[in-house]
């Protein structure tokens, strides 16, 4: 498979720097809402949260991080103020993150996208209010044998969660970009169940991972050992981790 790229995605590749530096705070207590995207292979946060203990083993305190998915629903289906409380989700204090994901098809047409948009904006205002920072999780292009497989669909979800994450104030871990440019680079290097063009598979969901760690904490991947407990092989665990770094290095929105 091979996902193709416009001019403007390429600018949007080459002129935007990370989103996230290494002299960010640690967020402890972070919050993911989404979708079967986050849920699927163990769910996305699992990992995140194993990367951050390995990656932070001296933060004072412990480490929380939820993820509160409702199968292919869109953003405004969650109960974000139900949510946001965290005793009714069994953390003990407030959020330092909540990371939103929208479903997979929200950037594919009008009147989705301005749904979007303002569910977006009014939920990261929510966020703020309790004191957490708002952060989106990008979602990534179908692949065949998905029906709706397109191969400018990045484009427009990239645009999508750019304009969403700056009318919000709103960081990004630009998710889908990380998987295009792996898809760029290795064709053949499936992210995708295979079943369904769609959904991540382990790979996938690791690279996600990546993204969202350093998206959350900055830095570098440089050493990190976590490999979901040899579930995946150090030589992929490797090229993932530089995928992430590379797509961090290259992202960038103006707040």
């Amino acid at each position: 498979m091979f996902i193709r790229f416009t001019l403007a995605l390429l600018i949007i590749f080459n002129s935007l720097p990370a989103t996230a530096g290494p002299e960010q705070a640690v967020p402890q207590r972070v919050l993911f809402v989404g979708n079967s995207y986050l849920y699927y292979n163990d769910s996305l946060h699992n990992h995140v949260e194993r990367m951050a203990i390995e990656r932070h083993p001296n933060t004072p305190g412990s480490f929380a991080f939820t993820s509160a998915t409702i199968g292919g629903v869109k953003l405004k289906h969650h109960n974000i103020d139900w949510l946001l409380a965290p005793e009714n989700i069994g953390v003990d204090q407030p959020f330092h993150t909540v990371i939103m994901q929208g479903a997979s098809f929200e950037s594919l047409t009008p009147e989705d996208r301005a749904t979007f948009l303002e569910t977006v904006v009014r939920y990261a205002g929510k966020v703020r209010a309790r004191g957490a920072a708002p952060m989106l999780y990008m979602t990534h292009a179908y692949v065949p044998p998905h029906p709706r497989t397109d191969a400018d669909m990045i484009e427009t979800v990239a645009n999508t969660y750019i304009e969403a994450a700056k009318a919000a104030k709103a960081a990004i871990a630009p998710v889908g970009l990380a998987f295009a440019r792996s898809y760029q680079q290795r064709p053949d290097f499936s992210l995708h169940a295979d079943f369904d063009g769609t959904h991540p598979n382990l790979r996938g969901t690791y690279l996600g991972a990546c993204v969202v760690y350093l998206s959350l904490y900055g830095g570098n991947l440089q050493g990190l050992n976590y490999d979901y407990f040899g579930r995946l092989p150090k030589a992929e665990t490797r090229y993932l981790q530089k995928i992430a770094q590379e797509t961090l290095a290259a992202f960038k929105i103006e707040i």
